[in-house]
């Protein structure tokens, strides 16, 4: 076995992203679940701070658990886009199954053995944030891991694979954005206030971005191959009006919601990763070779890691 392969259809550069949502859901919940510990204990304290989070056994099996789904899902994508031959002339990095590094029958080994750890490190995160209490809160988030792993799988795999029918955007705002955020907020507050979903939108945008510029590089090898995305129903014209929707829609709800929360002007920290971000909008603009987005892609993608680990961090201070 070519472990090497394996890691490469892992995409590790795609984990950042994926896990931009557990930060500022992880943060925000730890904080207000702190705050609401003090209350009941009437002992009103500031000593939350970002160690806290990080001690925390909730954060790290959130993250374990976004990233078996994300490696799920970039096995998933190498698998269906290989057999439906949509990776033939690609940009960007090399698809393993389509490259035959990776034999389609092993794909789907390497798939299976990932949903089955995924799952036990799910189960153990819904254990240890419910405990037997919150049998039904268990069962919510349970089913929620299977939606995950389905969604992951369908995103290529099948003849109704909803990312060669232009829903793969809705899918990463919801998976990427609400569900990341506000589930992992939720599985330390146990409780939902609407604020929660201004961050969950701003995450949700962004991943939409990097999907939208992923798909305006690849707009022709889709188009030939009946991978009908979003921008290959819109053309790229549109596409790039709704890119700069997305990060300008990013940079509103962030700034509600620290309208909505403000304390002070560390809040403000998050708008030092939209700089890069209107570079980006910029080279979007006047870009005219789609080849050469493909460096975009991990501008965007970091920039929303940052905003998350910046966002944060500012509401801490």
């Amino acid at each position: 076995m070519d472990v090497k392969s394996y890691i490469k259809a892992a995409r590790l550069r795609t984990l950042p992203l994926s896990v931009s949502g557990i930060i500022v859901g992880a943060i925000l919940g730890n904080q207000d679940f702190f705050v609401l510990e003090s209350l009941k204990s009437e002992v009103i304290s500031d000593d939350f701070s970002v160690s806290l989070v990080l001690q925390s056994s909730i954060f790290w099996l959130a993250i374990l658990t976004t990233i078996g789904f994300q490696v799920l899902s970039n096995f998933a994508n190498d698998y269906g886009d290989g057999i439906k031959g949509s990776d033939k002339n690609r940009t960007g990095e090399a698809r393993m199954v389509s490259s035959g590094a990776i034999t389609p029958k092993q794909m789907k080994t390497a798939m299976i053995i990932t949903t089955i750890i995924t799952l036990i490190i799910a189960l153990l995160l819904i254990y240890v944030s419910f405990g037997r209490e919150n049998f039904l809160y268990s069962i919510l988030f349970f089913g929620l891991g299977i939606a995950s792993i389905a969604a992951a799988i369908k995103y290529t795999v099948g003849k109704s694979a909803y990312g060669y029918s232009g829903f793969g955007d809705v899918f990463v705002f919801v998976f990427f954005g609400l569900l990341s955020v506000i589930g992992s907020y939720f599985l330390y507050t146990k409780h939902i206030y609407f604020r929660i979903f201004l961050p969950a939108f701003s995450i949700g945008l962004l991943s939409t971005a990097v999907l939208n510029l992923n798909n305006l590089r690849d707009r022709e090898e889709d188009k030939k191959n009946n991978k009908n995305t979003l921008v290959v129903k819109i053309g790229s014209k549109k596409a790039k009006l709704y890119h700069y929707f997305l990060i300008f829609s990013a940079l509103i709800t962030a700034l509600i919601y620290t309208f909505i929360t403000y304390r002070n002007m560390y809040q403000l920290l998050f708008l030092i990763a939209f700089l890069p971000l209107i570079k980006n909008i910029i080279t979007v603009a006047k870009n005219k070779i789609p080849a050469e987005l493909d460096s975009e892609l991990k501008k965007v993608a970091l920039s929303t890691f940052f905003f998350a680990i910046l966002f944060g961090i500012g509401q801490i201070f």
